[in-house]
């Protein structure tokens, strides 16, 4: 989700960037102090933590994130890698023990969740961005639906809603109940990280290849969803994103790449279903992260269940 608006903020350069900009939420304590952060390897890389939530951070009660991602964004900006950590992985938070990864964000916020990032990962993180699914909705609305293929009908017994086997449209709320389907999977919350990571694509390819960045009606909604429901670190600005967008704007879909942090598998502990991380493999996939030496494997397989 954070790939798309980098591409499409180089529209932050017309004359309504002063309305883009004020939509935009900073959240002044998003990044931890610096005692005890992880080192930067490669300066000219960036990462970003990104969090898709039903609110925005603050916005009252105590939130789990529903997925986060390690945007990964290399130095030579050639690809763009969205790297998925199972929002019930099991691990440290900082002055809370061990527990799923998501209560980080529940029990402090954006701080607490990138502190719990950073010591997992080893790797130094940026900028946090958080979108909520307001915005997701109206993002698909903006650019009239995106396709994805679903391998094998699929009945949510949550929401009553049965996706056919075959190409389906998502727009709007189908596109939210879609992306956040977690019953009737057979992988679970597996195969919902791999909707969404097919979602993103999709929605990437849209954009790109449909005109929306040249059309000022649609690339105006696009923005006026991204924005109004896009929250921030205080230390991004229009500078930061500008830079960014332009470095990054003959990005197409095919280099937007996908991965999950390797599992061993779920288990149970106190009574509550968790995801333990492979460790010697989580630990060579932070490392290409913090030395920027992720590569691109294959062609990414967009069908999912």
């Amino acid at each position: 989700m954070l790939a798309l608006p980098i591409a499409t903020l180089v529209a932050l350069a017309t004359e309504r960037q002063y309305t883009y900009d004020n939509n935009i939420r900073r959240i002044p304590d998003a990044l931890p102090t610096e005692t005890d952060r992880p080192h930067k390897t490669v300066t000219e890389a960036q990462n970003w933590l990104f969090v898709g939530s039903d609110r925005r951070p603050g916005e009252g009660g105590n939130q789990r994130a529903d997925s986060i991602m390690i945007v990964h964004v290399p130095a030579d900006r050639r690809n763009l890698f969205l790297v998925s950590l199972p929002r019930d992985s099991y691990v440290a938070i900082p002055g809370h023990g061990h527990n799923k990864i998501n209560a980080a964000y529940a029990f402090g916020g954006p701080r607490l969740l990138t502190a719990t990032v950073e010591r997992l990962t080893q790797v130094r993180i940026d900028h946090f961005a958080a979108l909520d699914f307001a915005g997701f909705v109206a993002m698909t609305r903006a650019v009239g639906g995106v396709e994805v293929d679903v391998a094998e009908q699929v009945y949510d017994p949550a929401n009553k809603v049965t996706w056919p086997k075959g190409k389906v449209t998502l727009e709007g709320e189908r596109a939210l109940l879609f992306v956040r389907q977690r019953y009737g999977l057979p992988g679970g919350d597996f195969d919902r990280i791999r909707r969404q990571q097919a979602f993103l694509r999709a929605l990437a390819t849209k954009v790109v290849s449909k005109g929306t960045l040249t059309d000022p009606f649609a690339l105006n909604d696009l923005l006026e969803a991204m924005t109004t429901s896009i929250s921030v670190d205080s230390g991004v600005d229009l500078a930061t994103l500008r830079e960014l967008a332009f470095e990054l704007k003959d990005l197409r879909a095919r280099q937007l790449v996908s991965a999950t942090v390797p599992l061993e598998g779920t288990d149970m502990v106190r009574g509550m279903s968790i995801v333990r991380l492979d460790s010697t493999g989580a630990a060579r996939l932070f490392a290409s992260i913090r030395n920027d030496t992720m590569k691109v494997t294959g062609t990414p397989d967009d069908q999912v269940r």
